[in-house]
């Protein structure tokens, strides 16, 4: 048996392959259940007993020199797979992304294009914080504390603090800029606001607002009409047509809302429109004479226009979305649908 083993023994060290498969017919030729080297562990209790340390030995030998030499051959085979794959590389093909590539969201979009088209017409960009003084928020903009136009904005108060709030409308920002920067002033103001509201399709607890604001001598509701109307124009396309109704806000006088023909029915009545023919984007107004005179600003001598809309409105039309949930599902399905420019 010892001869078995060592004339075996011989053969592991000086077996040559030439091809990976071959390297899987020697495993099973000496490792597998019916191997040679099994073969020979079952032949073990034949052994004499005098024997037994000597071939014990001998086979444990033989069964490590086969699995090292299997080894080898496997990472020879690696080797050379690597090395010629090297070797083929064609450095002028474009690579493969693992990833599929994303998209902007249709809010992101919907928002740089409102941006774009007031900077065409020399409006500047303002940010500012989402969480703000009751001052900026409200009493600044005419709503000082137990007016009753607090009651149309349920507010989320920070730690129960009562004088810091999440902002429930960019308003907040127009606050900043007049108190530190002179007139003339014209801005718009994009963000994230909050309102304590339940969602639902139509409304939500987080969503974005653009406000805009001109202040200068001589400004008059007849700019903040033909601003507005050429807005529409750009965003919804040269047939759109507007219509201001009297509102009311504490921040303007006098107020609007401005409605738009239907994009969906062009006007004709659907249930979009509520078959009105027309659908409200905004409301607007002449900035009242005490909010300018709250933030430093001379009312003998400057007038303005403020409007405020919501992102998520004019996308919904832009794109004849019905349920406002969509935009915060992160649901990749919906947001594929949208590529920008």
């Amino acid at each position: 048996m010892i001869e078995k083993i060592n004339n075996l023994i011989q053969e592991v060290e000086t077996a040559v392959i030439s091809t990976k498969e071959q390297v899987e017919d020697i495993r099973i030729k000496w490792l597998s259940k019916k191997g040679e080297v099994s073969a020979l562990f079952d032949d073990f209790k034949n052994v004499p007993n005098e024997l037994k340390k000597e071939v014990g030995q001998k086979l444990n030998e033989l069964k490590t020199k086969a699995q090292e030499k299997i080894n080898t051959l496997k990472e020879q085979f690696v080797e050379i797979k690597n090395s010629t794959d090297s070797k083929n590389i064609d450095l002028t093909i474009p690579a493969t992304p693992l990833l599929q590539n994303g998209s902007r969201h249709p809010l992101s979009l919907v928002k740089n294009q409102i941006i774009e088209i007031f900077n065409r017409i020399g409006f500047t960009v303002s940010d500012g914080r989402e969480i703000e003084d009751d001052w900026h928020n409200f009493s600044a903009l005419n709503t000082p504390e137990n007016h009753p136009a607090r009651d149309m904005q349920d507010t989320f108060y920070v730690n129960l603090n009562p004088e810091m709030v999440l902002r429930t409308q960019t308003s907040s920002v127009q606050v900043h800029i007049m108190q530190y920067q002179k007139p003339p002033i014209r801005t718009i103001s994009p963000g994230r606001v909050y309102r304590n509201e339940a969602i639902s399709a139509r409304a939500h607890c987080q969503f974005h607002q653009v406000e805009g604001l001109y202040i200068d001598e001589k400004v008059s509701f007849a700019d903040l009409k033909q601003t507005l109307l050429y807005f529409s124009k750009e965003m919804f396309g040269a047939d759109t047509k507007i219509r201001l109704r009297p509102s009311y806000f504490p921040f303007t006088e006098p107020s609007a809302e401005m409605d738009i023909s239907c994009t969906i029915c062009k006007g004709s009545g659907c249930n979009v429109c509520k078959h009105t023919g027309w659908v409200e984007i905004l409301g607007c107004g002449m900035v009242d004479p005490q909010v300018l005179t709250n933030c430093g600003i001379d009312a003998a001598k400057y007038t303005g226009f403020a409007f405020g809309m919501g992102i998520e409105r004019i996308t919904m039309l832009k794109y004849q979305i019905k349920d406002l949930r969509l935009f915060f599902e992160n649901d990749i399905r919906f947001l594929k649908q949208f590529t920008s420019a």
